[in-house]
Protein backbone atom coordinates (compact mmCIF):
# COMPACT_ATOMS: atom_id res chain seq x y z
CA UNK A 1 0.00 0.00 0.00
CA UNK A 2 1.20 3.50 -0.85
CA UNK A 3 0.06 6.41 1.31
CA UNK A 4 0.52 10.16 1.14
CA UNK A 5 0.97 12.27 4.27
CA UNK A 6 0.49 16.01 3.93
CA UNK A 7 2.04 17.96 6.76
CA UNK A 8 4.44 15.07 7.20
CA UNK A 9 6.92 17.11 9.21
CA UNK A 10 4.36 18.33 11.73
CA UNK A 11 3.74 16.86 15.16
CA UNK A 12 1.15 14.29 14.13
CA UNK A 13 2.89 13.67 10.81
CA UNK A 14 6.21 12.76 12.41
CA UNK A 15 4.52 10.32 14.75
CA UNK A 16 2.52 8.82 11.89
CA UNK A 17 5.66 8.36 9.79
CA UNK A 18 7.26 6.38 12.60
CA UNK A 19 4.21 4.15 13.04
CA UNK A 20 3.95 3.46 9.31
CA UNK A 21 7.70 2.77 9.05
CA UNK A 22 7.04 -0.26 11.25
CA UNK A 23 4.82 -1.67 8.50
CA UNK A 24 6.64 -3.51 5.70
CA UNK A 25 3.52 -3.38 3.55
CA UNK A 26 3.28 0.43 3.52
CA UNK A 27 5.20 2.91 1.39
CA UNK A 28 5.00 6.52 2.52
CA UNK A 29 5.11 9.65 0.37
CA UNK A 30 5.52 12.96 2.17
CA UNK A 31 4.18 16.39 1.31
CA UNK A 32 5.61 19.26 3.38
CA UNK A 33 5.76 23.04 3.30
CA UNK A 34 8.82 22.75 1.10
CA UNK A 35 6.69 21.18 -1.66
CA UNK A 36 4.50 22.90 -4.22
CA UNK A 37 0.76 22.36 -4.52
CA UNK A 38 1.33 21.61 -8.20
CA UNK A 39 3.09 18.40 -7.14
CA UNK A 40 -0.05 16.87 -5.64
CA UNK A 41 -1.45 15.31 -8.86
CA UNK A 42 1.83 13.53 -9.50
CA UNK A 43 2.13 12.31 -5.92
CA UNK A 44 -1.40 10.92 -6.01
CA UNK A 45 -0.85 8.88 -9.17
CA UNK A 46 -0.39 5.55 -7.38
CA UNK A 47 -1.50 6.46 -3.86
CA UNK A 48 -4.01 4.25 -2.06
CA UNK A 49 -4.70 6.44 0.99
CA UNK A 50 -4.19 10.06 2.06
CA UNK A 51 -3.57 11.40 5.55
CA UNK A 52 -4.25 15.12 5.19
CA UNK A 53 -2.54 16.56 8.26
CA UNK A 54 -1.22 19.80 6.81
CA UNK A 55 -2.58 23.06 8.10
CA UNK A 56 -1.85 26.47 9.54
CA UNK A 57 -2.88 27.37 13.07
CA UNK A 58 -0.61 30.23 14.18
CA UNK A 59 0.21 32.44 11.20
CA UNK A 60 1.68 35.90 11.38
CA UNK A 61 -0.92 37.02 8.85
CA UNK A 62 -4.52 35.73 9.27
CA UNK A 63 -4.73 35.42 5.48
CA UNK A 64 -2.44 32.42 5.81
CA UNK A 65 -5.32 30.53 7.40
CA UNK A 66 -7.10 30.52 4.05
CA UNK A 67 -4.03 29.54 2.03
CA UNK A 68 -2.81 26.85 4.43
CA UNK A 69 -6.14 25.29 5.30
CA UNK A 70 -8.78 26.02 2.67
CA UNK A 71 -6.75 26.49 -0.51
CA UNK A 72 -4.46 23.52 0.09
CA UNK A 73 -7.41 21.26 0.90
CA UNK A 74 -9.29 22.39 -2.19
CA UNK A 75 -6.21 21.62 -4.32
CA UNK A 76 -5.96 18.17 -2.75
CA UNK A 77 -9.67 17.56 -3.41
CA UNK A 78 -9.28 18.59 -7.04
CA UNK A 79 -6.36 16.18 -7.48
CA UNK A 80 -8.15 13.29 -5.76
CA UNK A 81 -11.31 14.07 -7.74
CA UNK A 82 -9.35 14.01 -10.99
CA UNK A 83 -8.02 10.54 -10.13
CA UNK A 84 -11.56 9.35 -9.41
CA UNK A 85 -12.84 10.72 -12.71
CA UNK A 86 -10.00 9.40 -14.85
CA UNK A 87 -9.39 6.00 -13.25
CA UNK A 88 -12.39 5.27 -11.04
CA UNK A 89 -10.10 4.97 -8.00
CA UNK A 90 -11.59 6.50 -4.87
CA UNK A 91 -8.65 7.42 -2.66
CA UNK A 92 -9.80 7.61 0.97
CA UNK A 93 -8.79 10.70 2.94
CA UNK A 94 -8.34 11.19 6.67
CA UNK A 95 -8.38 14.86 7.63
CA UNK A 96 -7.29 16.37 10.94
CA UNK A 97 -9.71 19.19 11.53
CA UNK A 98 -10.21 20.80 14.94
CA UNK A 99 -12.94 21.44 17.47
CA UNK A 100 -12.24 25.07 16.59
CA UNK A 101 -14.06 24.46 13.30
CA UNK A 102 -17.31 24.91 15.22
CA UNK A 103 -16.29 28.42 16.28
CA UNK A 104 -16.55 31.68 14.41
CA UNK A 105 -12.91 32.78 14.40
CA UNK A 106 -10.46 32.96 11.48
CA UNK A 107 -8.85 29.63 12.30
CA UNK A 108 -12.17 27.89 12.85
CA UNK A 109 -13.60 29.33 9.66
CA UNK A 110 -10.62 28.09 7.65
CA UNK A 111 -10.85 24.58 9.10
CA UNK A 112 -14.57 24.54 8.38
CA UNK A 113 -13.87 25.64 4.82
CA UNK A 114 -11.50 22.72 4.43
CA UNK A 115 -14.15 20.37 5.82
CA UNK A 116 -16.69 21.67 3.32
CA UNK A 117 -14.31 21.05 0.42
CA UNK A 118 -13.79 17.47 1.54
CA UNK A 119 -17.52 16.91 2.08
CA UNK A 120 -18.20 18.22 -1.41
CA UNK A 121 -15.65 15.77 -2.83
CA UNK A 122 -17.28 12.90 -0.94
CA UNK A 123 -20.68 13.91 -2.28
CA UNK A 124 -19.67 14.40 -5.91
CA UNK A 125 -17.18 11.55 -6.34
CA UNK A 126 -18.14 9.18 -3.50
CA UNK A 127 -14.59 9.40 -2.18
CA UNK A 128 -14.40 8.07 1.41
CA UNK A 129 -13.62 11.04 3.64
CA UNK A 130 -12.99 10.82 7.39
CA UNK A 131 -12.98 14.21 9.11
CA UNK A 132 -11.75 14.28 12.70
CA UNK A 133 -12.57 17.36 14.76
CA UNK A 134 -9.78 16.75 17.22
CA UNK A 135 -9.43 18.39 20.62
CA UNK A 136 -5.97 19.16 22.02
CA UNK A 137 -3.62 16.44 20.80
CA UNK A 138 -0.55 15.74 22.93
CA UNK A 139 2.40 13.39 22.84
CA UNK A 140 6.07 13.24 21.96
CA UNK A 141 7.54 15.73 19.48
CA UNK A 142 4.82 18.35 19.87
CA UNK A 143 6.31 21.84 19.65
CA UNK A 144 6.45 23.62 23.04
CA UNK A 145 5.52 27.27 23.53
CA UNK A 146 3.30 27.04 20.47
CA UNK A 147 -0.25 25.74 20.77
CA UNK A 148 -0.12 22.87 23.29
CA UNK A 149 -0.15 23.52 27.04
CA UNK A 150 0.96 19.93 27.62
CA UNK A 151 4.02 20.36 25.42
CA UNK A 152 4.92 23.68 27.05
CA UNK A 153 4.46 22.38 30.59
CA UNK A 154 6.50 19.24 29.87
CA UNK A 155 9.31 21.14 28.17
CA UNK A 156 9.60 23.85 30.80
CA UNK A 157 9.15 21.71 33.90
CA UNK A 158 11.70 19.17 32.64
CA UNK A 159 14.21 22.03 32.41
CA UNK A 160 13.30 23.83 35.62
CA UNK A 161 11.78 26.75 33.69
CA UNK A 162 8.68 28.63 34.91
CA UNK A 163 5.23 27.94 33.52
CA UNK A 164 2.26 30.29 33.39
CA UNK A 165 -1.21 29.17 34.43
CA UNK A 166 -3.72 31.97 34.00
CA UNK A 167 -6.80 30.01 35.05
CA UNK A 168 -6.13 26.72 36.90
CA UNK A 169 -9.81 25.79 36.68
CA UNK A 170 -10.01 26.19 32.90
CA UNK A 171 -11.24 22.89 31.42
CA UNK A 172 -9.30 21.15 28.68
CA UNK A 173 -10.10 18.09 26.59
CA UNK A 174 -7.15 16.01 25.45
CA UNK A 175 -6.47 13.12 23.12
CA UNK A 176 -3.18 11.22 22.97
CA UNK A 177 -1.36 11.11 19.65
CA UNK A 178 -0.90 7.33 19.71
CA UNK A 179 -4.64 6.83 20.21
CA UNK A 180 -5.31 9.16 17.28
CA UNK A 181 -2.88 7.28 15.05
CA UNK A 182 -4.23 3.91 16.07
CA UNK A 183 -7.63 4.97 14.78
CA UNK A 184 -6.14 6.48 11.61
CA UNK A 185 -4.31 3.26 10.79
CA UNK A 186 -7.42 1.19 11.49
CA UNK A 187 -9.23 3.23 8.84
CA UNK A 188 -6.31 2.79 6.45
CA UNK A 189 -6.62 -0.95 6.98
CA UNK A 190 -10.31 -0.89 6.09
CA UNK A 191 -12.07 -0.53 9.45
CA UNK A 192 -15.61 0.82 9.45
CA UNK A 193 -15.99 4.50 10.21
CA UNK A 194 -17.39 5.48 13.59
CA UNK A 195 -19.21 8.81 13.38
CA UNK A 196 -20.64 11.16 15.97
CA UNK A 197 -24.08 12.74 15.77
CA UNK A 198 -22.76 15.43 13.42
CA UNK A 199 -21.15 12.98 11.03
CA UNK A 200 -17.54 13.50 12.10
CA UNK A 201 -15.12 10.65 12.73
CA UNK A 202 -14.35 9.90 16.35
CA UNK A 203 -11.35 8.77 18.34
CA UNK A 204 -11.28 7.43 21.88
CA UNK A 205 -10.37 7.76 24.64
CA UNK A 206 -10.62 11.49 25.22
CA UNK A 207 -9.70 12.97 28.58
CA UNK A 208 -11.20 15.97 30.34
CA UNK A 209 -9.18 17.74 33.02
CA UNK A 210 -8.16 21.27 33.97
CA UNK A 211 -5.08 23.33 33.20
CA UNK A 212 -4.17 23.41 36.87
CA UNK A 213 -4.45 19.64 37.23
CA UNK A 214 -2.24 19.20 34.18
CA UNK A 215 0.44 21.47 35.59
CA UNK A 216 0.34 19.78 39.00
CA UNK A 217 0.53 16.29 37.52
CA UNK A 218 3.50 17.10 35.30
CA UNK A 219 5.30 18.83 38.17
CA UNK A 220 4.76 15.67 40.25
CA UNK A 221 6.55 13.66 37.55
CA UNK A 222 9.61 15.84 37.99
CA UNK A 223 9.39 15.75 41.79
CA UNK A 224 9.22 11.95 41.81
CA UNK A 225 12.93 11.74 41.12
CA UNK A 226 13.53 13.25 44.54
CA UNK A 227 10.78 11.51 46.51
CA UNK A 228 11.14 8.22 44.57
CA UNK A 229 7.34 8.09 44.72
CA UNK A 230 6.04 7.40 41.24
CA UNK A 231 2.49 8.11 40.13
CA UNK A 232 0.16 5.45 38.75
CA UNK A 233 1.63 5.67 35.25
CA UNK A 234 0.40 2.38 33.83
CA UNK A 235 -2.97 3.31 32.37
CA UNK A 236 -5.08 6.12 30.97
CA UNK A 237 -4.27 9.79 30.94
CA UNK A 238 -1.46 9.55 33.49
CA UNK A 239 0.31 6.89 31.41
CA UNK A 240 0.12 9.07 28.31
CA UNK A 241 1.16 12.24 30.16
CA UNK A 242 4.13 10.54 31.78
CA UNK A 243 5.37 9.15 28.47
CA UNK A 244 4.99 12.64 27.01
CA UNK A 245 6.83 14.30 29.90
CA UNK A 246 9.76 11.90 29.67
CA UNK A 247 10.01 12.53 25.92
CA UNK A 248 10.84 16.18 26.70
CA UNK A 249 13.76 15.42 29.00
CA UNK A 250 17.05 16.91 27.78
CA UNK A 251 19.70 14.26 27.23
CA UNK A 252 21.63 15.33 30.32
CA UNK A 253 18.56 14.44 32.37
CA UNK A 254 18.26 10.88 31.08
CA UNK A 255 19.89 9.74 34.34
CA UNK A 256 19.49 10.69 37.98
CA UNK A 257 20.98 9.45 41.22
CA UNK A 258 19.18 7.96 44.22
CA UNK A 259 20.39 7.73 47.83
CA UNK A 260 22.77 4.89 48.58
CA UNK A 261 23.15 3.73 52.18
CA UNK A 262 26.34 1.82 52.96
CA UNK A 263 27.78 0.09 56.02
CA UNK A 264 30.33 -2.72 56.60
CA UNK A 265 27.80 -5.28 55.33
CA UNK A 266 27.35 -3.67 51.88
CA UNK A 267 24.95 -1.10 50.39
CA UNK A 268 21.20 -0.63 50.29
CA UNK A 269 19.52 1.44 47.56
CA UNK A 270 15.85 2.34 47.20
CA UNK A 271 14.92 2.67 43.53
CA UNK A 272 11.18 3.32 43.29
CA UNK A 273 8.16 3.78 45.54
CA UNK A 274 4.49 3.56 44.61
CA UNK A 275 1.33 4.90 46.28
CA UNK A 276 -0.22 1.49 46.79
CA UNK A 277 2.02 -1.24 45.34
CA UNK A 278 5.06 -1.05 47.58
CA UNK A 279 8.62 -0.20 46.70
CA UNK A 280 11.64 -1.60 44.85
CA UNK A 281 15.21 -1.63 46.07
CA UNK A 282 18.39 -3.66 45.99
CA UNK A 283 21.17 -4.46 48.41
CA UNK A 284 24.60 -6.04 48.41
CA UNK A 285 26.32 -8.23 50.98
CA UNK A 286 29.99 -9.17 51.30
CA UNK A 287 30.95 -12.85 51.67
CA UNK A 288 29.83 -14.25 55.03
CA UNK A 289 27.53 -11.31 55.79
CA UNK A 290 24.01 -11.93 57.06
CA UNK A 291 21.19 -9.43 56.54
CA UNK A 292 17.71 -9.44 57.99
CA UNK A 293 17.02 -11.28 61.23
CA UNK A 294 13.51 -9.91 61.72
CA UNK A 295 9.85 -10.70 61.17
CA UNK A 296 6.76 -8.84 59.98
CA UNK A 297 3.11 -9.00 60.95
CA UNK A 298 1.70 -7.89 57.60
CA UNK A 299 4.53 -6.76 55.34
CA UNK A 300 5.61 -9.19 52.64
CA UNK A 301 8.72 -9.16 50.48
CA UNK A 302 10.07 -10.81 47.36
CA UNK A 303 13.83 -11.37 46.96
CA UNK A 304 15.65 -12.14 43.73
CA UNK A 305 19.36 -12.93 43.95
CA UNK A 306 20.92 -11.62 40.75
CA UNK A 307 24.56 -12.18 41.69
CA UNK A 308 26.21 -14.51 44.17
CA UNK A 309 24.95 -17.36 46.35
CA UNK A 310 22.48 -16.92 49.19
CA UNK A 311 21.12 -18.98 52.07
CA UNK A 312 17.71 -18.02 53.41
CA UNK A 313 16.69 -19.18 56.88
CA UNK A 314 13.18 -19.01 58.35
CA UNK A 315 11.67 -19.76 61.76
CA UNK A 316 7.96 -19.69 62.62
CA UNK A 317 7.37 -17.27 65.49
CA UNK A 318 4.66 -19.41 67.10
CA UNK A 319 5.54 -23.05 66.39
CA UNK A 320 9.32 -22.76 66.06
CA UNK A 321 9.27 -24.61 62.74
CA UNK A 322 12.37 -23.87 60.67
CA UNK A 323 13.12 -23.86 56.98
CA UNK A 324 16.29 -23.24 54.99
CA UNK A 325 16.99 -22.86 51.28
CA UNK A 326 19.84 -21.89 48.99
CA UNK A 327 19.55 -19.92 45.75
CA UNK A 328 21.93 -18.01 43.49
CA UNK A 329 22.18 -15.54 40.68
CA UNK A 330 22.42 -18.44 38.25
CA UNK A 331 18.76 -19.25 38.86
CA UNK A 332 15.83 -16.87 38.36
CA UNK A 333 14.10 -17.83 41.59
CA UNK A 334 11.97 -15.57 43.77
CA UNK A 335 12.09 -16.10 47.53
CA UNK A 336 9.06 -14.73 49.35
CA UNK A 337 8.97 -13.83 53.02
CA UNK A 338 5.87 -14.75 55.00
CA UNK A 339 4.31 -12.79 57.89
CA UNK A 340 4.94 -14.44 61.24
CA UNK A 341 8.24 -16.06 60.17
CA UNK A 342 11.53 -14.45 61.19
CA UNK A 343 14.03 -14.64 58.37
CA UNK A 344 17.52 -13.71 57.26
CA UNK A 345 19.75 -14.02 54.21
CA UNK A 346 23.47 -14.89 54.23
CA UNK A 347 26.02 -14.56 51.46
CA UNK A 348 27.56 -18.05 51.41
CA UNK A 349 29.56 -17.44 48.24
CA UNK A 350 33.03 -16.01 47.69
CA UNK A 351 31.94 -12.91 45.76
CA UNK A 352 29.75 -9.94 46.57
CA UNK A 353 26.05 -10.81 46.55
CA UNK A 354 23.49 -8.53 44.85
CA UNK A 355 19.80 -8.97 45.66
CA UNK A 356 16.75 -7.23 44.22
CA UNK A 357 13.95 -6.63 46.72
CA UNK A 358 10.28 -5.74 46.44
CA UNK A 359 8.22 -4.93 49.51
CA UNK A 360 4.44 -4.66 49.28
CA UNK A 361 4.40 -1.37 51.17
CA UNK A 362 6.55 1.73 51.35
CA UNK A 363 8.75 1.73 54.43
CA UNK A 364 7.24 3.87 57.20
CA UNK A 365 9.68 4.72 59.98
CA UNK A 366 6.79 5.48 62.34
CA UNK A 367 5.18 2.08 61.69
CA UNK A 368 7.90 -0.09 60.14
CA UNK A 369 6.28 -3.49 60.84
CA UNK A 370 9.82 -4.86 61.20
CA UNK A 371 10.79 -6.54 64.48
CA UNK A 372 14.30 -7.78 65.22
CA UNK A 373 14.52 -11.48 65.99
CA UNK A 374 17.79 -13.20 65.01
CA UNK A 375 17.66 -16.82 63.94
Amino acid sequence: MKVLITGANGFVGKNLQLHLAERKDVQVLCFTRADEVAQLPGLLRDVDFVFHLAGVNRPQDPQEFTAGNVDLTEALCQAVGAVAESTGRKIPIVYTSSIQAARDNPYGQSKRGAEEALQALAGSQQVPVHIFRLPNVFGKWCKPNYNSAVATFCHNIARGLPIQVNDPAAPVTLVYVDDVLERFIQLMDGADAALDADGFATVTPQYTTTVGELASRIQAFKDSRGTLMTDRVGTGLVRALYATYVSYLPVEAFTYTVPQHGDPRGVFVEMLKTPDCGQFSFFTAHPGITRGGHYHHTKTEKFLVIKGQARFKFRHMQTGQTHELVTSGDKAEIVETVPGWTHDITNIGTDEMVVMLWANEVFDRQRPDTYACPL
